[in-house]
């Protein structure tokens, strides 16, 4: 058994998951807009572009997501999607990216658990905790 986060966005979803992609070196897998629906399924127009589906590998770990049509976006709260790396280089630049825009909420810095742990929220409103487990 597997399980993987998903990522509900409002409208920025194609955006955000380029975006993750080049930050943590991974591979979208899939990127399907609801203009591709065989019944259109009652998708606003103006959402006919926006993503249904969107899959990123990052390491051996899924980050999927979509646009959440109105009035079903929620915006996320009670959860951070932890990255974990083995460099504390690799951590800080991380970290420093998904703050570009966004929120930190804990300072990228060494503490008792880990030689780097920080907490940012990004640009698009995913909540993230990155970790260093490797060596300081």
């Amino acid at each position: 058994m597997d399980a993987s986060t998903y990522l509900n966005f409002n409208g920025q979803c194609e955006e955000a998951f380029t975006f993750y992609a080049k930050c943590f070196g991974g591979k979208i897998e899939a990127m399907m807009s609801f203009e591709g629906m065989p019944d259109g399924s009652g998708i606003p127009a103006e959402w006919k572009k926006k993503i249904m589906h969107a899959h990123l590998n990052v390491g051996s770990t899924a980050i999927l997501g979509s646009d959440a049509p109105p009035p079903h976006y929620n915006k996320p709260q009670g959860y951070s999607v932890a990255l974990n790396t083995d460099t504390v280089e690799n951590a800080e630049r991380i970290f420093k990216e998904l703050s570009q825009g966004g929120t930190v909420t804990m300072a990228m810095s060494e503490t008792f658990f880990a030689p780097r742990f920080g907490q940012v929220t990004d640009r698009f409103g995913i909540p993230w905790m990155v970790l260093c487990n490797g060596p300081a």
